[in-house]
């Protein structure tokens, strides 16, 4: 497994592994991605190895543009009018795939439908456009575990299963995309992220979320045991335990310890907050990476205060349930 700067040279290398059947893990807005060829079954499975994941679960795959998304799947006029104003950008979009778009199996887990994602990323972009192959991509982590936002995140989570790491910094946004179905008649939200039911408002005026757990999932995102740290995680924390680690959200002035004392005093390793100024946007591009620091044996569980659930932050509430309900089983 090699590391490199994501500089054009690196890149140019990487497309050309790509179509190898090699995997490499890349940045996008979200998070970095774990990449293959979406045409090669093999490599595809090469995927599903490297991360323990059930082959029940659908990949996304990436396209440089709509474009070349609408060569892969059917599009409406809703769903052109959708592509147009949000991508590039954190979105995917399930929509019903052309039956000889050459896409594996794997990719759709055997559906008749496909989620598809134009990324900002200029890396991701360079990237799907030296390779000139759509490239699927679940997050380039282990299955379970919180999804990698920099590069030591992959290293750590998955050493020498990846053939390069395209190492481009700190992953702006910090959470999946946001996924939209529009391949039944009502669209709903299959996934929370950094767009949200308003910002679709203006064309799908009474959209709905759907975030629930499947054993059956349409899309990424979907399975119970997604996001989870191996300790516990204690959500709506009002103080904390001595041993515990606390994941913080704005000012910590009246968080307290049940054994007496400030929880401000911890220990620097004992502690993280998202965002000191009740930053949204700032916490969600924190959050795997504060889960992954907190994440060791020696606390016995990781305390985790009030989150709004507004805008960004249906998103980190959605992830936040999801790792406290896998982590406590």
């Amino acid at each position: 497994m090699q590391i490199k700067e994501a500089s054009l040279k690196a890149i140019i290398e990487a497309a050309g592994w790509i179509n190898q059947g090699k995997l490499i893990a890349f940045p996008t807005e979200t998070v970095y991605g774990l990449g293959a060829n979406a045409f090669d079954g093999q490599a595809i499975a090469r995927i599903f190895e490297a991360k323990g994941r059930p082959t029940f679960n659908p990949l996304i795959v990436h396209v440089p543009d709509l474009e070349t998304a609408q060569e892969l799947a059917d599009f409406d006029d809703l769903a052109i009018r959708i592509a147009e104003k949000f991508w590039p950008g954190p979105l995917t979009l399930i929509l019903p795939g052309k039956s000889d778009n050459g896409i594996s199996e794997l990719c759709t887990a055997g559906l008749n439908t496909i989620a598809l994602r134009v990324p900002s990323h200029p890396v991701a972009q360079d990237l799907l456009r030296k390779a000139e192959v759509p490239i699927a991509a679940p997050s380039a982590n282990k299955s379970g575990e919180p999804s990698p936002t920099a590069p030591i995140h992959v290293k750590d989570s998955l050493g020498g299963k990846t053939d390069m790491i395209l190492a481009a910094g700190k992953c702006t946004v910090g959470l999946e995309s946001t996924v939209l179905d529009l391949s039944t008649e009502v669209p709903v939200i299959l996934r929370s992220g950094a767009f949200t039911k308003e910002d679709f408002a203006e064309y799908i005026p009474d959209l709905k979320y759907v975030n629930e757990t499947t054993n059956s999932p349409k899309s990424p995102g979907q399975t119970l045991k997604h996001y989870a740290p191996s300790i516990p995680v204690r959500l709506n924390a009002i103080d904390i335990k001595q041993d515990e680690a606390l994941l913080a959200f704005g000012s910590t002035k009246f968080m307290g310890l049940k054994t007496g004392g400030a929880a401000a005093d911890l220990p620097v390793d004992q502690q993280r907050n998202l965002s000191e100024s009740g930053d949204l946007h700032e916490a969600a591009s924190n959050l795997f990476a504060y889960l992954r620091e907190l994440d060791h044996a020696k606390f016995s569980a990781i305390a985790v205060m009030n989150v709004p659930k507004s805008g960004i932050g249906v998103a980190i509430n959605d992830r936040l349930e999801r790792a406290a309900i896998a982590s406590n089983q």
